[in-house]
């Protein structure tokens, strides 16, 4: 009588060749076969322009909730008085810090820093602050959402008190 190892051993081994039979078919097909090294080319660059399609929604995705979270918080305003801006930044700031550390959302955590960035006096000061404090992903998406509020003056002659007189501007 034949034992249940015997049995096993045999399954396996008859599972083993089956797959070794299967590779090395494949393997032959695939270097003499021009039809099937086609096709395989073919569904690669398939894939690829599918992945560089879901690439480009999800940046336009991300781009149009830059968008819309710029517009949702210059609807709600910031503040005028300057005791209440100073209490809004530092807590805008410290918000955004403890957002940006925990990675989780970046763009809510980028919607801290530019809120704290519209109440702030000198916002080119404070951008040289951010590159070198706020994460590059955070600084990024910040950098889509100064660009997105054309509201906002962060050039280097941004504010008009600058010192220096507008001679001949009359």
């Amino acid at each position: 009588m034949v034992s249940t190892s015997t049995i096993v051993a045999a399954t396996v081994g008859t599972v083993a060749t089956g797959f070794i039979a299967y590779a090395f078919y494949f393997d032959h097909k695939r270097r003499t076969d021009p039809a099937f090294r086609k096709q395989i080319r073919k569904e690669s660059k398939r894939q690829a322009r599918l992945a560089r399609e879901e690439a480009e929604q999800e940046r336009l995705h991300t781009r149009a909730a830059i968008k819309s979270a710029v517009k949702d918080a210059q609807a709600e305003g910031f503040p005028t008085d300057v005791e209440e801006k100073e209490a809004f930044f530092m807590q805008e700031v410290s918000r955004g810090e403890a957002l940006s550390g925990e990675g989780v959302d970046n763009i809510e955590a980028a919607l801290c820093f530019y809120k704290a960035l519209k109440v702030y006096p000198q916002p080119s000061d404070l951008i040289t602050i951010y590159d070198k404090t706020v994460p590059k992903p955070v600084l990024d998406i910040l950098a889509e959402m100064i660009a997105a509020d054309a509201g906002l003056n962060v050039g280097p002659f941004a504010s008009s008190d600058s010192g220096i007189p507008g001679v001949g501007l009359d």
